[in-house]
């Protein structure tokens, strides 16, 4: 009797879950980096009124600065691992390609590949 593949699809799944995991986290990371500068924002406001000295503005741009940095590598960071899941998922999905068949009055056949013979 003939079978076709059949796709584990709580493996594939979970491949999903991690995919959906590391886009979340890059979000979150983005998030974080708007925040930093939209409070970097707020600080630069607060020097033009007078309400702050620059130095405390420089001291606060160094800290943005510092934590800019930090937000950008980890976002690299999580699209190169969502890059790798993704490319699992692809080669997973390759893996379900389906088998040939034909149906004869004999039954369900898989075709042997034809060897060519050598002149």
């Amino acid at each position: 009797m003939a079978t076709e593949k059949k796709m584990d699809e709580s493996a594939f799944g979970a491949i999903a879950k991690e995919i959906t995991a590391y886009g979340e986290l890059i979000r979150t990371n983005q998030d974080e980096k708007q925040a930093a500068m939209d409070e970097f924002d707020k600080e630069k406001k607060r020097y033009r009124m007078g309400k702050i000295s620059k130095k405390a503005l420089i001291s606060s741009s160094k800290k943005v600065n510092k934590e800019i940095s930090r937000l950008d590598k980890s976002i690299r960071k999580d699209i190169f691992r969502l890059s790798k899941v993704s490319q699992q998922a692809k080669k997973f999905a390759k893996r379900q390609a389906p088998k040939s068949f034909r149906a004869t009055l004999a039954g369900m056949r898989h075709p042997s590949k034809k060897v060519k013979k050598k002149k």
